[in-house]
């Protein structure tokens, strides 16, 4: 498969970037760091790509660059993402917190649309595949601005999933689960004064004991990026908390129904009755 990934430079993105290369796909990693010994350590199948996703001129010129030596793109995974403004939403600097949702939520968008051309060109049914977690499904405390993006994320892919619904293209979102990165280094830098006392207790315990399995996120990604995963699209899906494993032989029911979804809970739902 013809793969772009974004955030290829570090953290679960550069291990994703790693995962596919070693499954023989070709791999076009877009990142602001540099990717020079990356690229070098592949050979030909990494192209390394400066490239600010939440700068659209740059993307475009970046999809540009690549539709002049390829006519299709089999798939996308939208990894890039900072965790950027951090603390009590009265506090932090707006700027900050609009550049934060900017880089994790017009950095999706961006991507998706630069590449669609590209993507509906796929000679098999294309698959996106964009990151989320991090507070999309309950509030985050001192998070606000990573949790309200994330949570963009999750509604953006659905959103587009109904728009796409008769194109033979699947896009999904994951919750890669509590895996140890930067941002969890981060974390423990900026303090429990910061960051709030739950959230670091839950970081130095997460340090700890190792995280989540890296694993079973890679392992969940290549499952969509699979023909085994057509015809599922729109949903969020936990790499470490659903039978994404099973999905294959339940296919029809997930498509028929709003599980895996982000969805309001009215009263009843819960067995209370208020007027």
């Amino acid at each position: 498969m013809k793969i772009i990934v974004t955030g290829s430079s570090s953290g679960i993105g550069r291990a994703l970037a790693e995962s596919l290369l070693n499954q023989g796909h070709q791999v076009w990693g877009l990142a602001r760091s540099d990717q020079r010994e990356f690229a070098q350590k592949h050979g030909g199948h990494f192209t390394a790509l400066n490239c600010d996703v939440s700068n659209w001129p740059n993307l475009v010129r970046t999809a540009e660059e690549i539709s002049q030596s390829n006519d299709s793109l089999d798939a996308l995974v939208a990894c890039a993402g900072i965790q950027g403004a951090v603390g009590p939403s009265i506090a932090v600097d707006p700027l900050r917190w609009s550049e934060t949702v900017r880089a994790n939520l017009d950095g999706t968008f961006y991507s998706f649309r630069a590449f669609y051309p590209l993507l509906s060109r796929a000679p098999r049914r294309a698959k996106v595949v964009c990151f989320s977690g991090g507070g999309a499904t309950k509030a985050r405390p001192n998070f606000s601005a990573y949790a309200v993006a994330k949570t963009g994320v999750v509604r953006l892919v659905e959103n587009l999933a109904e728009e796409l619904r008769d194109q033979p293209i699947d896009i999904n979102s994951i919750a890669p689960g509590a895996i140890n990165t930067s941002m969890t280094e981060e974390v423990l830098a900026l303090g429990p004064e910061k960051v709030g006392e739950a959230e670091y207790r839950a970081a130095v315990k997460q340090k700890q004991t190792g995280g989540g399995s890296l694993e079973k996120a890679l392992g969940l990604v290549s499952y969509l990026l699979s023909p085994e995963s057509d015809g599922i699209s729109g949903r969020l899906i936990s790499a470490p908390w659903d039978a994404w494993t099973s999905f294959a032989s339940h296919r029809d029911t997930i498509a028929q129904s709003d599980i895996y979804t982000l969805r309001r809970i009215v009263p009843e739902e819960r067995g209370k009755k208020i007027p």
